[in-house]
């Protein structure tokens, strides 16, 4: 069979063309936004033919959706147990499931604030404080016990502005809409926080464990991929910068 000049033309052109890049949808805990943009960083330099697309958010929402069929590859979570369900549940792969680090909260206030972070929850000078919401965000989860575990949460409760995600809860203080928020430690010690004010690491013993895990939803070279690098010494020691310590440290 003999083809025309231009029927050759295209040809050529289109072996030549550079393929494009590969999707890898992620759906990333609120918390990880300024760590998981270091990572995605350093991640695409040696792996060029992915394109990340990640949605940050409450890890409990993006449970529903997914479970609803939302088309997310990669499941990063602020708490393993919704990636564990998910593996029970069948919609995860249950061979990937791992944990990337372990959270921690901290008691945040604006830079112009005369609260200090340390006291300022005994402090009845606060009219609002800012949580990430219990029902579907971990970090809630973690500030509600701690509160109930210093003997706060009761003078507290009627006190409590909800953010939908941990993100979100940082914002309200940072707007103003409260004096005072309990927030995840890797945004507090990201660059806009850490210009903008300071805070007080409440300490371990007064909450549970935050253990944050992911698992892959869909297999794929490039889930597995963006996954081992995650979880490789160059991406532990990124996690490591923005607050999240490998279990046991």
């Amino acid at each position: 069979m003999r083809l025309g000049l231009t029927s050759l033309a295209i040809l050529l052109s289109a072996a030549c063309a550079p393929h494009a890049p590969q999707k890898l949808s992620i759906a990333a805990a609120a918390d990880l936004s300024f760590a998981l943009e270091e990572v995605s960083r350093e991640f695409r330099k040696t792996n060029r033919h992915l394109d990340l697309e990640i949605a940050y958010g409450s890890s409990g929402n993006f449970y529903t959706q997914i479970r609803n069929g939302a088309p997310f590859q990669l499941f990063l979570s602020a708490d393993v147990d919704y990636p564990r369900r998910l593996a029970r549940e069948g919609l995860a792969l249950a061979d990937t499931l791992f944990v990337y680090g372990v959270g921690r909260i901290v008691v945040w206030a604006p830079a112009q604030s005369p609260l200090d972070p340390a006291t300022a929850l005994r402090q009845n000078s606060i009219s609002h404080l800012a949580i990430a919401n219990p029902q579907h965000a971990p970090y809630g989860r973690a500030a509600e016990a701690a509160l109930r575990s210093m003997g706060l949460y009761d003078s507290l409760q009627p006190k409590l502005v909800l953010g939908e995600n941990i993100a979100q809860t940082l914002q309200f203080v940072e707007s103003g809409a409260a004096d005072v928020g309990i927030v995840a430690l890797s945004l507090a010690i990201a660059p806009p926080a850490r210009d903008k004010g300071r805070y007080w690491e409440i300490p371990l013993d007064a909450y549970p464990k935050i253990e944050q895990g992911g698992v892959i939803l869909k297999d794929s070279p490039g889930a597995r991929q963006f996954r081992s690098y995650l979880l490789s010494a160059a991406g532990r020691a990124i996690l490591k910068r923005y607050g999240f310590y490998l279990t046991g440290a």
